[in-house]
């Protein structure tokens, strides 16, 4: 089966997911979820497995042993690429990000040197700089409200600095071509334009 992009009852499923999470709309719609979003994403996967690795996509129930949450389905569906890449669909449309969304302590303390270093920290900037001008977000789920220590509050980098973690994201709204296989070209394009920062996490982060 070769990737068609996804039909309007993917989205319609996550709206009607996304108004009645319960277990009697997921099991009454579960043919809907496997043969309309579950089934296009693997061909995506499947597709790009040959430039990006293999492809895993997430299960659909949430973790909520520790959530005050207490829904029990998530209201997208997510597939990680084993050679870095992040693709998810939801009622509001189709998203791709990359990146390191965690840091170990080793990790996290390599990211400050590299970024407070002149050469290596002028780069990551104007990675991010380049990013942003291709509607591009470099976001950080976790960020220090201050510098972090043994780091000047007024470093030029500041912002790059207090980031706990870093990643790429971008997000597309429901748009005629979701439903075409042009929806593989942009999570391509979004994969080419984010290389560079991916080999600056790698030579400086995850040697």
């Amino acid at each position: 089966m070769s990737f068609q992009g996804w039909p309007a009852e993917a989205l319609e499923f996550y709206e009607g997911l996304e108004a009645d999470n319960t277990k009697d709309y997921w099991t009454s719609h579960k043919d809907v979820y496997e043969r309309c979003v579950r089934e296009p994403m693997a061909a995506l996967l499947e597709e790009l497995a040959g430039t990006h690795g293999e492809g895993k996509i997430f299960r659909p129930n949430r973790d909520i042993r520790f959530s005050a949450d207490k829904s029990p389905y998530k209201t997208h569906i997510g597939a990680v690429l084993e050679g870095g890449g992040y693709v998810q669909l939801s009622a509001d449309g189709l998203g791709a990000g990359t990146g390191c969304y965690q840091m170990t302590p080793e990790q996290l303390a390599r990211y400050r040197e590299s970024v407070a270093d002149e050469k290596p920290g002028k780069a990551l900037e104007s990675l991010v700089a380049k990013l942003a001008q291709a509607d591009i977000e470099i976001m950080s789920h976790d960020r220090l409200k201050s510098a972090p220590r043994g780091y000047p509050k007024d470093h030029p980098r500041i912002e790059l600095l207090r980031a706990k973690n870093l990643a790429a994201w971008r997000q597309w709204p429901v748009e005629p071509w979701l439903g075409t296989p042009e929806a593989k070209k942009r999570v391509l394009e979004f994969l080419k334009a984010t290389r560079p920062l991916n080999k600056w996490l790698s030579d400086y982060v995850n040697p």
